[in-house]
Protein backbone atom coordinates (compact mmCIF):
# COMPACT_ATOMS: atom_id res chain seq x y z
CA UNK A 1 0.00 0.00 0.00
CA UNK A 2 1.46 3.81 -0.91
CA UNK A 3 1.61 6.35 1.55
CA UNK A 4 -0.61 8.86 1.65
CA UNK A 5 1.14 12.32 0.89
CA UNK A 6 0.22 15.11 2.39
CA UNK A 7 0.32 18.05 0.03
CA UNK A 8 -0.47 20.74 2.55
CA UNK A 9 2.29 20.18 4.35
CA UNK A 10 4.66 19.33 1.67
CA UNK A 11 3.66 22.62 0.35
CA UNK A 12 4.70 24.47 3.67
CA UNK A 13 7.83 22.48 3.85
CA UNK A 14 8.70 23.62 0.14
CA UNK A 15 7.79 26.84 1.04
CA UNK A 16 9.76 27.35 4.22
CA UNK A 17 12.44 25.67 2.48
CA UNK A 18 12.51 28.40 -0.42
CA UNK A 19 12.02 31.38 2.14
CA UNK A 20 15.43 29.90 4.00
CA UNK A 21 17.23 29.72 0.69
CA UNK A 22 16.32 33.12 -1.05
CA UNK A 23 15.37 35.62 2.22
CA UNK A 24 18.80 36.34 3.14
CA UNK A 25 19.85 39.53 1.06
CA UNK A 26 22.63 40.27 -0.70
CA UNK A 27 24.97 42.97 -1.35
CA UNK A 28 24.06 43.72 -5.38
CA UNK A 29 26.71 44.51 -7.37
CA UNK A 30 27.53 48.60 -7.49
CA UNK A 31 30.12 48.81 -10.78
CA UNK A 32 29.55 46.14 -12.89
CA UNK A 33 32.19 47.67 -16.04
CA UNK A 34 35.46 48.72 -13.93
CA UNK A 35 35.53 45.43 -12.02
CA UNK A 36 35.63 41.94 -12.73
CA UNK A 37 32.25 39.81 -11.47
CA UNK A 38 32.88 36.22 -13.89
CA UNK A 39 35.06 33.60 -12.67
CA UNK A 40 36.26 32.80 -16.14
CA UNK A 41 37.03 36.79 -16.67
CA UNK A 42 39.22 37.19 -13.30
CA UNK A 43 40.66 34.02 -13.84
CA UNK A 44 42.22 35.32 -17.23
CA UNK A 45 42.90 38.82 -15.73
CA UNK A 46 44.91 37.43 -12.90
CA UNK A 47 46.71 35.07 -15.32
CA UNK A 48 47.73 38.11 -17.75
CA UNK A 49 48.71 40.04 -14.38
CA UNK A 50 51.29 37.41 -13.23
CA UNK A 51 52.91 37.08 -17.08
CA UNK A 52 53.34 40.57 -16.76
CA UNK A 53 54.44 40.65 -13.21
CA UNK A 54 57.53 42.18 -12.51
CA UNK A 55 58.38 40.77 -9.26
CA UNK A 56 57.13 37.29 -9.79
CA UNK A 57 59.91 35.69 -7.48
CA UNK A 58 59.77 37.76 -4.41
CA UNK A 59 57.86 36.98 -1.91
CA UNK A 60 56.70 39.91 0.25
CA UNK A 61 54.11 38.27 2.62
CA UNK A 62 55.62 37.59 5.77
CA UNK A 63 54.48 39.92 8.32
CA UNK A 64 52.17 41.62 6.43
CA UNK A 65 48.82 42.52 8.00
CA UNK A 66 47.36 45.23 6.93
CA UNK A 67 47.79 47.59 3.47
CA UNK A 68 45.95 50.21 1.41
CA UNK A 69 44.38 49.49 -1.65
CA UNK A 70 43.78 50.76 -4.67
CA UNK A 71 39.86 51.07 -6.12
CA UNK A 72 39.68 52.14 -9.27
CA UNK A 73 39.16 50.54 -13.05
CA UNK A 74 40.74 46.77 -13.36
CA UNK A 75 41.70 47.90 -17.05
CA UNK A 76 43.65 51.09 -15.86
CA UNK A 77 44.69 49.99 -12.30
CA UNK A 78 45.02 45.80 -12.51
CA UNK A 79 49.27 45.98 -12.40
CA UNK A 80 48.89 48.06 -9.17
CA UNK A 81 46.72 45.86 -7.59
CA UNK A 82 48.38 43.17 -8.19
CA UNK A 83 51.67 42.92 -6.34
CA UNK A 84 49.51 43.17 -2.92
CA UNK A 85 47.26 40.70 -3.36
CA UNK A 86 49.31 38.21 -4.30
CA UNK A 87 50.84 38.54 -0.65
CA UNK A 88 47.91 38.76 1.13
CA UNK A 89 46.68 35.19 2.43
CA UNK A 90 44.13 35.55 4.89
CA UNK A 91 40.80 34.05 6.35
CA UNK A 92 39.20 37.52 7.02
CA UNK A 93 39.59 41.24 6.32
CA UNK A 94 38.16 44.45 7.76
CA UNK A 95 37.84 46.95 5.01
CA UNK A 96 38.04 50.91 5.29
CA UNK A 97 36.22 52.03 2.42
CA UNK A 98 35.42 55.45 1.30
CA UNK A 99 32.04 57.55 1.51
CA UNK A 100 32.54 59.08 -2.12
CA UNK A 101 30.23 62.40 -3.34
CA UNK A 102 27.96 60.05 -4.98
CA UNK A 103 26.66 58.57 -1.25
CA UNK A 104 26.74 61.98 0.16
CA UNK A 105 24.92 63.88 -2.53
CA UNK A 106 22.18 60.85 -2.59
CA UNK A 107 22.03 60.71 1.27
CA UNK A 108 22.36 63.96 2.55
CA UNK A 109 25.78 64.96 4.89
CA UNK A 110 27.09 62.13 6.35
CA UNK A 111 29.84 62.57 8.61
CA UNK A 112 31.59 61.89 12.60
CA UNK A 113 30.50 58.38 12.38
CA UNK A 114 31.18 55.00 10.66
CA UNK A 115 28.93 53.19 8.36
CA UNK A 116 27.80 49.61 8.75
CA UNK A 117 25.82 47.28 6.35
CA UNK A 118 23.26 44.46 7.29
CA UNK A 119 23.38 42.61 3.88
CA UNK A 120 23.85 38.47 4.90
CA UNK A 121 26.40 38.29 1.88
CA UNK A 122 28.36 40.19 -0.56
CA UNK A 123 28.70 39.39 -4.01
CA UNK A 124 31.97 37.74 -5.49
CA UNK A 125 33.00 36.90 -9.06
CA UNK A 126 33.21 32.96 -7.46
CA UNK A 127 29.99 32.93 -5.06
CA UNK A 128 28.59 35.15 -2.51
CA UNK A 129 31.35 36.46 0.18
CA UNK A 130 30.54 35.48 3.52
CA UNK A 131 30.28 38.35 6.13
CA UNK A 132 32.64 38.32 9.54
CA UNK A 133 31.16 37.61 13.19
CA UNK A 134 32.87 40.72 13.54
CA UNK A 135 30.52 43.18 12.10
CA UNK A 136 28.04 42.30 14.69
CA UNK A 137 29.89 42.27 17.31
CA UNK A 138 30.98 45.93 16.48
CA UNK A 139 27.43 46.28 16.40
CA UNK A 140 26.64 45.31 19.46
CA UNK A 141 29.92 46.77 21.53
CA UNK A 142 30.63 50.00 20.12
CA UNK A 143 28.58 53.05 21.48
CA UNK A 144 25.46 54.07 19.18
CA UNK A 145 26.58 57.62 18.45
CA UNK A 146 30.02 56.29 16.58
CA UNK A 147 28.19 54.67 13.90
CA UNK A 148 24.85 53.92 11.90
CA UNK A 149 23.53 51.78 9.84
CA UNK A 150 22.47 51.52 6.31
CA UNK A 151 22.45 49.07 3.33
CA UNK A 152 21.66 52.11 0.72
CA UNK A 153 25.24 53.60 1.53
CA UNK A 154 26.83 50.52 1.26
CA UNK A 155 25.08 49.86 -2.30
CA UNK A 156 25.98 53.29 -3.63
CA UNK A 157 29.37 53.07 -2.85
CA UNK A 158 31.84 50.98 -4.65
CA UNK A 159 35.63 51.58 -2.68
CA UNK A 160 35.05 48.32 -1.24
CA UNK A 161 33.60 45.78 -3.63
CA UNK A 162 36.17 46.52 -5.78
CA UNK A 163 38.67 44.44 -3.44
CA UNK A 164 36.73 41.52 -3.21
CA UNK A 165 37.61 39.71 -6.98
CA UNK A 166 41.19 40.21 -5.51
CA UNK A 167 40.91 38.93 -2.31
CA UNK A 168 38.45 36.37 -3.29
CA UNK A 169 40.67 34.87 -6.18
CA UNK A 170 43.28 33.42 -3.92
CA UNK A 171 40.66 32.48 -1.03
CA UNK A 172 37.14 31.54 -2.22
CA UNK A 173 36.11 31.34 1.62
CA UNK A 174 37.26 34.79 2.09
CA UNK A 175 34.69 36.64 4.92
CA UNK A 176 35.01 40.52 5.46
CA UNK A 177 33.83 43.28 7.52
CA UNK A 178 32.84 46.36 5.56
CA UNK A 179 32.90 49.62 7.18
CA UNK A 180 32.06 52.95 5.46
CA UNK A 181 34.39 55.80 6.66
CA UNK A 182 33.03 59.45 7.30
CA UNK A 183 34.36 63.14 6.99
CA UNK A 184 35.44 63.69 11.14
CA UNK A 185 37.96 65.15 13.13
CA UNK A 186 41.38 63.49 13.72
CA UNK A 187 40.10 64.10 17.68
CA UNK A 188 36.91 62.17 16.79
CA UNK A 189 38.79 59.54 14.91
CA UNK A 190 40.74 59.23 17.97
CA UNK A 191 38.00 58.13 20.00
CA UNK A 192 36.37 56.10 18.08
CA UNK A 193 39.24 54.07 16.75
CA UNK A 194 39.97 53.50 20.54
CA UNK A 195 36.95 51.66 21.15
CA UNK A 196 37.31 50.42 17.74
CA UNK A 197 40.73 48.74 17.84
CA UNK A 198 39.74 47.10 21.84
CA UNK A 199 36.88 45.34 20.39
CA UNK A 200 38.96 44.20 17.38
CA UNK A 201 41.30 43.29 20.10
CA UNK A 202 39.04 41.10 21.62
CA UNK A 203 38.21 39.34 18.62
CA UNK A 204 41.43 38.58 18.14
CA UNK A 205 42.18 37.08 21.38
CA UNK A 206 39.11 35.01 21.98
CA UNK A 207 39.58 33.77 19.06
CA UNK A 208 43.34 33.06 19.20
CA UNK A 209 43.77 34.77 15.88
CA UNK A 210 47.53 35.29 13.90
CA UNK A 211 47.61 38.66 12.26
CA UNK A 212 48.06 38.74 8.74
CA UNK A 213 47.08 35.14 8.46
CA UNK A 214 43.51 35.01 10.04
CA UNK A 215 42.48 38.78 10.00
CA UNK A 216 43.90 41.46 8.05
CA UNK A 217 43.38 45.29 7.28
CA UNK A 218 42.52 47.00 4.11
CA UNK A 219 42.57 50.46 3.70
CA UNK A 220 40.52 51.55 -0.14
CA UNK A 221 41.91 54.97 -1.21
CA UNK A 222 43.06 56.25 -4.69
CA UNK A 223 45.46 58.66 -4.68
CA UNK A 224 45.48 62.49 -6.70
CA UNK A 225 42.11 63.02 -9.25
CA UNK A 226 43.79 65.70 -10.87
CA UNK A 227 42.14 67.80 -13.29
CA UNK A 228 39.21 70.64 -14.35
CA UNK A 229 36.61 67.65 -13.96
CA UNK A 230 37.36 67.50 -9.89
CA UNK A 231 38.31 71.19 -9.70
CA UNK A 232 41.61 70.54 -9.10
CA UNK A 233 44.36 71.84 -11.14
CA UNK A 234 47.25 73.67 -8.93
CA UNK A 235 49.99 73.28 -11.27
CA UNK A 236 48.10 73.47 -15.30
CA UNK A 237 46.94 70.96 -16.89
CA UNK A 238 50.42 69.53 -19.25
CA UNK A 239 52.95 67.36 -18.42
CA UNK A 240 54.75 69.13 -16.60
CA UNK A 241 51.55 69.29 -14.19
CA UNK A 242 51.08 65.71 -14.57
CA UNK A 243 54.97 65.33 -13.12
CA UNK A 244 54.47 67.66 -10.13
CA UNK A 245 51.58 66.54 -8.90
CA UNK A 246 52.59 62.50 -8.79
CA UNK A 247 55.66 63.59 -7.77
CA UNK A 248 53.82 65.30 -4.80
CA UNK A 249 51.78 62.02 -4.13
CA UNK A 250 54.97 59.92 -3.67
CA UNK A 251 56.55 62.37 -1.57
CA UNK A 252 54.12 62.02 0.66
CA UNK A 253 53.68 58.24 -0.13
CA UNK A 254 57.72 57.87 0.94
CA UNK A 255 57.39 60.60 4.20
CA UNK A 256 54.45 59.41 5.59
CA UNK A 257 53.46 55.90 5.23
CA UNK A 258 56.90 54.13 3.89
CA UNK A 259 58.45 54.23 7.34
CA UNK A 260 57.41 53.31 11.10
CA UNK A 261 53.92 54.11 11.66
CA UNK A 262 53.46 56.30 14.83
CA UNK A 263 51.15 58.26 16.11
CA UNK A 264 53.42 61.47 14.78
CA UNK A 265 53.63 60.38 10.91
CA UNK A 266 49.86 59.75 11.02
CA UNK A 267 49.23 63.04 12.03
CA UNK A 268 51.81 64.34 9.78
CA UNK A 269 49.72 62.22 7.03
CA UNK A 270 46.75 64.76 7.83
CA UNK A 271 48.54 67.55 7.57
CA UNK A 272 49.95 66.19 4.01
CA UNK A 273 46.11 65.51 3.20
CA UNK A 274 43.26 66.91 4.78
CA UNK A 275 42.67 70.55 3.22
CA UNK A 276 42.76 73.33 5.64
CA UNK A 277 40.06 76.62 5.06
CA UNK A 278 42.59 78.74 6.64
CA UNK A 279 45.84 77.90 4.42
CA UNK A 280 46.91 78.24 0.90
CA UNK A 281 48.65 74.78 1.17
CA UNK A 282 47.66 72.55 -1.69
CA UNK A 283 46.64 69.14 -0.92
CA UNK A 284 46.69 66.47 -3.01
CA UNK A 285 42.75 65.05 -3.65
CA UNK A 286 42.89 61.76 -2.45
CA UNK A 287 39.45 60.35 -1.65
CA UNK A 288 40.24 58.15 0.67
CA UNK A 289 42.11 60.52 3.19
CA UNK A 290 39.79 60.48 5.68
CA UNK A 291 39.60 56.26 5.41
CA UNK A 292 43.82 56.21 5.67
CA UNK A 293 43.93 57.93 9.00
CA UNK A 294 41.28 55.94 10.39
CA UNK A 295 42.56 52.80 8.96
CA UNK A 296 46.32 53.94 10.25
CA UNK A 297 45.04 54.94 14.06
CA UNK A 298 43.20 51.78 14.16
CA UNK A 299 45.56 49.51 12.94
CA UNK A 300 48.37 51.20 15.15
CA UNK A 301 46.28 50.24 18.05
CA UNK A 302 45.99 47.18 17.37
CA UNK A 303 49.43 46.48 16.81
CA UNK A 304 49.98 47.77 20.16
CA UNK A 305 47.78 45.59 21.80
CA UNK A 306 49.44 42.62 20.23
CA UNK A 307 53.00 42.63 22.62
CA UNK A 308 53.24 46.36 21.50
CA UNK A 309 54.08 45.58 18.01
CA UNK A 310 55.51 48.51 15.69
CA UNK A 311 54.61 49.06 11.99
CA UNK A 312 56.51 49.39 8.50
CA UNK A 313 55.33 50.91 5.63
CA UNK A 314 56.56 49.40 2.34
CA UNK A 315 55.57 50.57 -1.15
CA UNK A 316 54.93 48.08 -3.36
CA UNK A 317 53.18 50.44 -6.80
CA UNK A 318 52.56 53.52 -7.96
CA UNK A 319 50.99 54.76 -11.12
CA UNK A 320 48.14 56.92 -12.37
CA UNK A 321 45.79 56.41 -15.94
CA UNK A 322 47.76 58.85 -17.67
CA UNK A 323 51.28 56.72 -17.36
CA UNK A 324 49.47 53.14 -17.54
CA UNK A 325 46.79 53.73 -20.23
CA UNK A 326 44.41 50.74 -21.13
CA UNK A 327 45.84 47.65 -20.38
CA UNK A 328 45.63 45.13 -23.32
CA UNK A 329 42.95 42.13 -21.92
CA UNK A 330 40.58 41.73 -24.52
CA UNK A 331 36.87 39.93 -24.33
CA UNK A 332 35.74 40.32 -21.21
CA UNK A 333 33.01 41.98 -19.88
CA UNK A 334 35.48 44.78 -18.06
CA UNK A 335 35.07 48.33 -19.59
CA UNK A 336 36.16 52.19 -18.16
CA UNK A 337 34.00 54.24 -16.10
CA UNK A 338 35.88 57.24 -16.73
CA UNK A 339 38.42 58.10 -19.78
CA UNK A 340 42.16 59.91 -18.87
CA UNK A 341 43.85 62.77 -20.34
CA UNK A 342 46.09 65.65 -18.68
CA UNK A 343 42.91 67.38 -17.28
CA UNK A 344 41.24 64.18 -16.38
CA UNK A 345 43.55 61.13 -14.45
CA UNK A 346 43.35 59.65 -11.12
CA UNK A 347 46.66 58.56 -9.07
CA UNK A 348 47.16 55.22 -6.94
CA UNK A 349 49.12 53.24 -4.86
CA UNK A 350 49.56 49.81 -2.82
CA UNK A 351 51.09 49.83 0.59
CA UNK A 352 51.99 47.05 2.84
CA UNK A 353 52.38 47.50 6.68
CA UNK A 354 54.05 44.93 8.37
CA UNK A 355 54.34 43.76 11.88
CA UNK A 356 57.53 43.75 13.77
Amino acid sequence: MKPKINFLLLVVILHTSFYSLYSQTVRPIRDNVGFCWNAEEMNKFMNYLSKDDRNKFVNQSKNLFAAVSVHDDYLYAGKVYYPLYKNIRTKEVVIFGVTHGTVRKEMGPLSDDIILDEFDKWCGPYKDVEISPLREIIKSELPKEDFIVSNKAHEIEHSIEALIPFLQYYNRDIKITPIMITQMSYEKMESITKRLSEIILNYIKEKNLKPGKDIFFLISNDANHYGEDFNNSPYGTDAFAHKIATENDLKIILKDLSAEITDETIKNTATDLWPDPESKKTVPLWCGRYPIIFGLQTILKVAKGLNDKKIYGTLFRYSDTFSEKVLPVKNTGMGLTAVFSYKHWCAWFTEGFYLK
